[in-house]
């Protein structure tokens, strides 16, 4: 019972939900990112970080979309600044602190990449790294709100892996890197051409392969999850979550190859290209981020086969760190 409370005791709903709100701000940053590739607004102004030499320009035509991104991104930079600061008063865990730090460092990267795109005229290598590394602030702030979650503190209790077939925590890391990976390539495709321009070919082949890797990937670890452990919400959940968000995305990523390949002949980038490719991109962070709630669950409750024999002396130690 002591250690129940003591567990309990590590969460505090503020902290949890304005982690939840900062992950939802920075998945509203991501729409706005795409919102300004698929509008080729990259340039609607050459100056960073002020636009057109001001600190809030007339917001017409394409300049509304890219200092409207700045504006967002700002926004979300400064909650992750309150976020850090809030964990360190209110977290007890040390790695969770250190991780609201390291949320702030990478919020501070991208700012600056997004900076430097600007100033280097859209370089294909900074604009891929800079949409890569959104995934990836968008991937810490949705593990902030998962560790500071009360389903994390009060998840079921940890139990090693069964010795017959591939390990579970293998397959969710596998499909995380392979998810990353068709998210660079995506990146480096939509920077590749503006929306009046052919698409590179090679790259499109890529991002198919690519699609279809992550589709074989993701599949195999939802069902192995739902073979295993069928009657275990906590993991079941994220797991049917991610293999429907990946059926809608296979969706999307069709129909913005189709209204993508007519863009070149439209004389500017046109409502139904822009809606689906914004989709198409959205619905890949959902995914990414679903696929990283189930990966820290599996980590959670499920423990390497070769520390089976020291769960009796590793269970209270994981509650107490909890």
């Amino acid at each position: 019972m002591e250690a129940i409370g003591n567990r309990k005791s590590t969460m505090s709903k503020g902290v949890h939900r304005f982690a939840l709100f900062v992950a939802g701000a920075t998945f509203f940053l991501i729409i706005a990112g795409a919102n300004v590739t698929s509008r080729d607004a990259g340039l609607a102004t050459s100056d960073w970080p002020l636009s057109n030499g001001q600190f809030f320009p007339k917001m017409v035509g394409n300049l509304y979309w890219e200092h409207g991104h700045r504006m967002i991104a700002a926004s979300v930079g400064f909650l992750t600044i309150i976020l850090a600061i809030y964990l360190q008063f209110r977290e007890r865990r040390s790695w969770v602190k250190r991780l609201g730090w390291m949320a702030l460092g990478l919020v501070i990267v991208q700012g600056l990449l997004g900076g430097l795109t600007v100033k280097m005229n859209l370089p294909l290598a900074v604009s891929s790294a800079h949409g890569t590394l959104a995934q990836l602030f968008f991937l810490t702030t949705v593990s902030l709100a998962v560790f500071t979650s009360r389903s994390w503190i009060e998840a079921p209790a940890s139990r090693h892996e069964s010795n017959g077939g591939i390990s579970l925590r293998s397959l969710c890391v596998a499909s995380l890197v392979m998810i990353l990976a068709q998210l660079v390539l995506g990146a480096t495709l939509r920077h590749s051409a503006s929306w009046d321009q052919w698409l590179p070919t090679s790259l499109l082949i890529a991002h198919i392969t690519g699609a279809i890797i992550v589709t074989l990937s993701l599949s195999v670890t939802a069902m192995t999850v739902f073979l295993r452990h069928r009657d275990e919400k906590f993991l079941t959940r994220p797991a049917a979550i991610a293999i429907s968000l990946l059926l809608v995305q296979l969706m999307l990523g069709v129909a913005a190859y189709l209204t993508r390949a007519a863009s070149p002949y439209d004389p500017q980038p046109l409502n139904p290209m822009i809606t689906v490719t914004v989709s198409h991109v959205a619905c890949g962070a959902l995914v990414f981020a679903t696929t990283i709630v189930l990966t820290l669950r599996v980590f959670r409750v499920l423990r390497a086969e070769q520390q089976s024999r020291d769960v009796g002396v590793l269970a209270p130690v994981s509650e107490a760190r909890a």
